[in-house]
């Protein structure tokens, strides 16, 4: 019983080792690959610091047009509802299609 507790342990000793063997490997793929990016992401932190300032202005006016979309909305509502028209009398329909080309719903 000794014996084979000893080489459960050993067992499960090899099994994390080798665990741990390749999740070290593949983070070092990781790391290698982001060093590469990082390098290769240089140029672009140079175009973005001139987008920068126009990003910035941007900001500042998509703040200004939220600000009055409840003002828009509300003077758009007020106009909808001063031009639809208010039915007086029901519409009446004539008779329904007949034919090949009738729809079963037109009836209805």
């Amino acid at each position: 019983m000794v014996v084979l507790s000893v080489v459960d342990i050993v067992a499960l000793i090899a099994g994390l080792a080798v665990y741990l063997f390749i999740v070290g490997g593949q983070l070092k793929k990781i790391a290698t690959n982001l060093e590469s990016a990082r390098t290769s992401c240089a140029p672009i932190r140079g175009h973005a610091k001139a987008i920068a300032p126009g990003v910035e202005h941007i900001n500042r006016t998509g703040g200004v047009v939220a600000g009055a979309l409840p003002l828009l909305y509300g003077m758009a509502e007020g106009i909808v509802t001063g031009v639809t028209p208010k039915p007086t009398q029901p519409v009446e329909r004539g008779p329904a299609p007949t034919g090949l080309g009738a729809s079963p719903l037109a009836a209805a």
